[in-house]
């Protein structure tokens, strides 16, 4: 496994990127420019993170991880909310959390309506369906706030890991005075991993679940109070895990 800067995807290779490498990392100005908005109308999002809810499943019993939860469904070019649902992973998948039904405040209804956040979704959705065939995607929102409550904050308690769908994107909203949150990013059936910190607003990273095991290392404060917050967009066809369980 190597450190080094992030290298960068070019929006023309990311269906290359996934089928070949697994994942593939864009600049913020080519998400901007993949949803069709500004990187102005996409920060105008980042104000909901300071009204997320704390995540009360941590079996850690940590305080550092705020979030909020929503499910869409994408097909035929048109994307649609479904009612408030749990979010349910196996065991298989998440060896912490899995197996349990945890049911998180919903992302803000007016989150929701903003025009980049549904483009924004929807585009990544367009990405998934190149890579991948078109079909209807079962697609689940989570705002995280990784915070420095207890002297460290774990954005992936759960360790290396899959998530049980086709494809994640994992956006950065923020970083405020933290260090760590580094990205790292293993081959599912091979000895080669990257592993690099995303520090600019916007920054995603979109994996192919299949193929690729991932985690981000915990944050530490640089002052007094830090947080790292997320956008973590899954891909999965055919159904939400769990559903009818």
């Amino acid at each position: 496994m190597t450190t080094s800067a992030p290298i960068f995807t070019a929006p023309d290779r990311v269906s290359e990127a996934l089928r070949g490498d697994g994942y593939a990392l864009l600049r913020p100005q080519d998400v901007a420019a993949l949803a069709g908005c500004t990187l102005a109308e996409l920060n105008a999002l980042a104000a909901s993170w300071d009204d997320l809810a704390l995540d009360n499943y941590l079996k850690d019993g940590g305080r550092y991880r705020r979030r909020r939860h929503s499910c869409f469904i994408q097909q035929d070019g048109m994307l649609s909310q479904t009612a408030h649902r749990p979010h349910w992973q196996p065991l298989e998948y998440n060896a912490l959390h899995g197996g349990m039904q945890r049911l998180f405040e919903p992302v803000a209804a007016a989150t929701a309506a903003r025009p980049a956040w549904r483009d924004l979704i929807a585009a990544i959705g367009n990405l998934c369906a190149a890579a991948r065939g078109a079909r209807p995607w079962y697609i689940e929102a989570h705002q995280f706030r990784i915070d420095t409550t207890d002297g460290i904050g774990r954005p992936t308690p759960e360790g290396a890991h899959r998530d049980g769908v086709d494809f994640v994107a994992v956006l950065l909203i923020g970083r405020h005075q933290v260090k760590g949150g580094e990205t790292r990013i293993f081959e599912a059936d091979g000895p080669n991993g990257k592993r690099f910190t995303m520090t600019e607003p916007w920054t995603m990273l979109l994996l192919d679940d299949a193929t690729v095991i991932h985690e981000s290392t915990p944050i530490q404060p640089l002052g007094e109070h830090g947080h790292r917050d997320t956008l973590v967009l899954t891909y999965r066809a055919g159904a939400f895990q769990g559903q009818g369980v």
